[in-house]
């Protein structure tokens, strides 16, 4: 039996904690799936070990399997021989990658381990071949010509593919204020017919994915950089949103139409933020026939925005990071990025047109693909309310919760020290965005109805939503092409969203009517961009884990201040400052006592000292430990800092010194607090002996006169 087998199993008994254990009685389905590994030699005998750990075993290669392959290369397997009852798999060297440390090597392996497509068809290739290198006058026809209009875009320093582009004007909206915003989208449609070889690579992608170096694009270069890229300076054929935006922020009217463009400035965040933040500076001076519009597009976007706090929309400041390579690929640092007023001037406006998109096509009545955002589920719902309760947050949320509730308690909680805990709690409790033909609207961006119109260079629902919103501007139907069979991506997902809902228990009343051919085959195309959209993401993961490992390794040794992300069972998850990497501290490393974690609070404790290990305390580790093909990091606790150590103590109700208070102690204590007397925290003793103890002597002195009254008890520390 191997990794990625489907099987029957017979349940056979449950563990201690209610789990089923069972027996497997047979293998349903072997997929295709080809194994990466490096090639050995070992006793005469030639196998691979594979990279993926959960295989469990080599696979024999038989002596004329190897190919051109040498000894400790990177090579992919395909299997000849499943694994016998006491024997090996048996496979023979299909392709060789190469050596372990060859640049880039880490996506080569990625890509075949998630079955990521990376190479065109043959068929595809020749199709973008023949297509034309700019637009051509016939193009035109039925276009509006927007040439004349100042439309610019606004991208990260190393973007390549330009989806938008965007321009605003102040107009009157009403009888008020307000302005004209114009979102015009790249139109790949005009490019990529239904069906077509493009097409159907395209579909089978379903998402470019993007690596630290390295990009897998949806479609071929001619499109994604050439002729469906909105370069600046060149007409480009385009898809725009046109709206009315009212002081407000309220989008008051809007209307799509297909156009030609041509794009006046391609501008950069870091640029725009610095010319919003100084008109009269040296960026400013560079671009002045643009800043009016840009100090417009500001205007506009400060609306919205008060709009989207007027709907409560969820809006929690994460950190996101960015891998810095050298021309070898191996990471030189690894740095936050940075969002400033650019970024979430141009994702307010995206915000919009998406929104418009999705009205649009409701309004319409024509089939499509939303992007669907549901709230959380009855388990989180209760989980979340528990956790508030024990952290004495004073908010909770309703059995129906919105998402202003969220906010509420993010703004409430946002200088608390705890505040990072309590905003990684909200965010865990929700579920992961789909694609899918029935519309829930979008929990977190608190909107009724939301798809993605904006990114069709990138993304295969985007370039469906610009077909279904052409079918309803000619007042025609689309009609979705002959789709693949789903994959294994594809039914991991099912599984998945089926394990949301539970089994119905209320009887029909009358019969309910199937959904017709076209709405299941929405829902089918709706099921395979999001799980590839998860597939994307799992083999970027990959790539980043690895070379984050690669890393660490020559930083064996070496100590870090650092933050617990995430507490569970079996240790702690703790983020190093100086890198932003995280690793796992086992609960074996925890020091020599019972640690038990505490569900409600997403804490460890330990029994006998109190101490509390949970999201946001600070700790400080040792890198002991770099497992690359398990893409692990193992740290080693430095020491728990005196903060930790004597809020723990006093939890216990320890004095300073170490020794802990008896009773009567206890009282007096408490009662010259209550009577406003008490000696402030911290303060210590006056005895000299007292005072000459730190606080880590104090610590080690209390744990050793709890360790002798544990003596005889028959309590073991875990292991």
């Amino acid at each position: 039996m191997l990794h990625k087998d489907r099987v029957k199993a017979r349940i056979v008994r449950q563990d201690r904690r209610g789990r089923p254990e069972g027996r497997v009685v047979e293998i349903v389905e072997r997929p295709e799936q080809p194994i990466i590994g490096r090639l050995l030699h070992e006793g005469g005998i030639w196998l691979v070990a594979p990279e993926d750990k959960r295989y469990g075993q080599d696979v024999l290669i038989p002596k004329g399997a190897t190919g051109p392959a040498k000894v400790g290369q990177v090579v992919v397997v395909q299997l000849t021989e499943p694994p016998a009852l006491f024997g090996q798999p048996v496979g023979r060297v299909k392709e060789v990658l190469g050596e372990i440390d060859d640049p880039g090597m880490e996506i080569e392996i990625a890509v075949r381990k998630y079955g990521v497509p990376h190479e065109f068809s043959a068929e595809c290739l020749a199709a973008s071949k023949a297509l034309p290198e700019k637009v051509r006058p016939a193009d035109k026809k039925g276009r509006v010509d927007l040439t004349d209009i100042p439309l610019v875009t606004i991208d990260g320093e190393d973007a390549r593919d330009f989806d938008d582009a965007v321009y605003c004007e102040p107009a009157k909206v009403g009888r008020g204020k307000g302005w004209r915003l114009l979102v015009a989208i790249a139109d790949v449609s005009a490019y990529v017919q239904t069906g077509s070889p493009i097409d159907i690579d395209a579909y089978d992608r379903a998402t470019s994915v993007y690596f630290p170096r390295r990009v897998i694009p949806m479609l071929p270069e001619k499109l994604s950089n050439g002729l469906c890229s909105l370069n600046p300076e060149v007409e480009r054929l385009c898809m725009v949103c046109d709206m009315l935006v009212a002081a407000d922020g309220e989008i008051y009217a809007y209307q799509f139409y297909p156009a030609v463009m041509f794009s006046h400035a391609r501008f950069t965040y870091t640029e725009v933020a610095a010319i919003l933040g100084n008109t009269r500076g040296p960026e400013a001076a560079k671009r002045k026939d643009r800043v009016k519009d840009l100090l417009n597009l500001a205007d506009v976007y400060k609306a919205l925005l008060k709009q989207r706090g007027k709907r409560g929309a969820v809006d929690f400041e994460t950190t996101e990071t960015q891998i810095i390579c050298d021309d070898a690929g191996r990471i030189e640092k690894i740095v936050p990025r940075t969002r400033n007023e650019a970024h979430r001037l141009i994702e307010e406006a995206m915000l919009a047109a998406n929104v418009c998109s999705a009205d649009f096509i409701a309004e319409g009545k024509h089939p499509g693909l939303y992007r669907v955002h549901e709230g959380p589920t009855p388990e989180k719902k209760e989980i979340l309310r528990g956790y508030l309760k024990a952290m004495g947050v004073g908010l909770s949320i309703t059995d129906d919760p919105r998402p202003g509730e969220f906010q509420a308690i993010a703004e409430a909680t946002k200088d608390r020290p705890d505040a990072q805990q309590i905003h990684t709690m909200l965010l865990r409790s929700m579920q992961q965005a789909i694609y899918t033909p029935i519309n829930s609207g979008h929990f977190g961006l608190a909107y009724e109805a939301y798809t993605h119109f904006t990114s069709p260079i990138r993304r295969y629902p985007d370039l469906l939503v610009h077909r279904v919103i052409k079918a309803i501007l000619g007042k025609t139907r689309y009609q979705l092409p002959m789709l693949p069979t789903p994959g294994e991506a594809h039914a991991k997902l099912a599984k998945r969203l089926a394990s949301r809902v539970k089994a119905p228990t209320a009887k029909p009343q009358k019969a309910t009517v199937a959904p017709s051919k076209e709405v299941m085959a929405w829902e089918a195309a709706g099921l395979h961009c999001s799980a590839n959209e998860r597939r994307a993401d799992e083999a970027s993961r990959d790539v980043e884990a690895w070379l984050k490992c690669k890393y660490m390794r020559e930083h064996l040794g070496e100590e870090y201040g650092g933050v617990v992300t995430a507490a569970t069972t079996f240790g702690i998850f703790v983020t190093l400052d100086a890198m932003y990497v995280e690793g796992l501290v086992h609960i074996t490393e925890l020091g020599g006592e019972y640690f038990k974690f505490d569900e409600m609070r997403q804490e460890l404790r330990g029994e006998r000292t109190g101490i509390r290990y949970a999201i946001g305390t600070r700790v400080r580790v040792q890198v002991s430990r770099v497992d690359l093909d398990g893409r692990k990091i193992d740290f080693r606790l430095v020491r728990e800092g005196e903060e930790l150590t004597t809020r723990a103590m006093k939890d216990k109700g320890a004095a300073s010194s170490g020794v802990p208070l008896k009773a009567s102690a206890k009282r007096s204590t408490r009662n010259k607090a209550e009577a406003g007397k008490a000696e402030p925290r911290g303060e210590r003793p006056t005895s000299a002996t007292a005072g000459a103890q730190s606080a880590m002597q104090a610590f080690k002195s209390a744990v050793k006169k709890a360790a002798s009254k544990m003596k005889g008890k028959g309590r073991k520390p875990r292991r």
